[in-house]
């Protein structure tokens, strides 16, 4: 069966469990999972993971990711981007240099008000389902990290290209918004496409119609997730025995941290962590 990541360009208009069903169907495998989610008008680099590798989504949605966003001043609507029904309209009378010093106060950490269209839960609902019902809850802010936001260009009166590179569970049309009300004259998310997640680039991405073409044979194997970390080989007989048995590994003179650790025939077997001379399972891998 087959098992592996495919990093999937996701066209405008699709969701990310609209991606994971097309998938089934083209690799004839039902544990498809995304790792990261993208609302339908976002594009870029959706983390999917196929049969055997879904073990590692999980892990997938924990690291920083990078953003080409659309601002669009002068406009606030009720989902923070210009899908949704507008609420109000300003003049802009702000240029690059005044939206540059804006976004200087976003970088860094900060808190955000999780917007009332998205699927955050609160007393078992998801927001969206309130918000298409006409309600509002109260939302208490949420910390994030904005590692990078800069303006790469302006792309018309009101409208500017952003790069934001930010931590799990940034919401960049929030962040849109937010920068429009700090100017005083609203703004909102125009577009986005994602160019990293998971440590994957838009360089190791694949469109859907590939993946028709060429099936399997598009997927990366699962440790590539992993590839931060040092790698470790097992040597013997007893050492693998051990690992496929859940057992701890004994490996001294290891520095501490996480490890991929591989079988004799060069099988990825596990992501581990050492810790007092031994190596033990974060997660296994080996197996159907």
């Amino acid at each position: 069966m087959p098992s592996g990541i495919l990093i999937i360009d996701k066209p405008a208009g699709w969701t990310s469990m609209d991606v994971c069903a097309k998938l089934r169907g083209i690799l004839q495998e039902r544990r498809i999972g995304h790792g990261g989610t993208l609302d339908p008008m976002a594009t870029g680099v959706l983390p999917v993971f196929v049969g055997n590798a879904t073990k590692a989504v999980e892990f997938a949605d924990k690291s920083d990711k990078e953003y080409i966003a659309g601002l669009r001043l002068g406009l606030t609507t009720n989902t923070q981007d210009t899908t949704g029904e507008i609420l109000e309209t300003r003049p802009v009378g702000v240029g690059r240099e005044e939206l540059e010093a804006a976004l200087s106060r976003f970088t860094g950490p900060i808190e955000q008000i999780p917007p009332m269209y998205s699927a955050v839960k609160i007393g078992g609902k998801k927001l969206y389902e309130l918000a298409r019902k006409g309600q509002e809850v109260e939302r208490r802010p949420r910390p994030v990290t904005i590692h990078a936001l800069e303006v790469l260009e302006r792309t018309g009166e009101a409208e500017y290209l952003l790069r934001v590179r930010c931590s799990k569970g940034t919401y960049v049309r929030t962040l849109c918004h937010d920068a429009g009300q700090a100017l005083g004259c609203g703004g909102c998310m125009s577009s986005l496409r994602r160019t990293m997640a998971a440590g994957f680039t838009l360089a190791d991405a694949v469109t859907l119609e590939q993946v028709r073409e060429r099936g399997a044979a598009l997927l990366r194997p699962v440790d590539g997730l992993f590839a931060a970390y040092p790698a470790y080989h097992i040597t013997n007989p007893g050492q693998e025995r051990l690992c496929r048995n859940g057992n701890p590994l004994p490996a001294p003179g290891l520095a501490p941290g996480q490890y991929r650790v591989y079988g004799r025939e060069g099988e990825f077997l596990c992501l581990s962590r050492w810790e007092k001379g031994q190596l033990r399972s974060i997660k296994n891998f080996f197996g159907g």
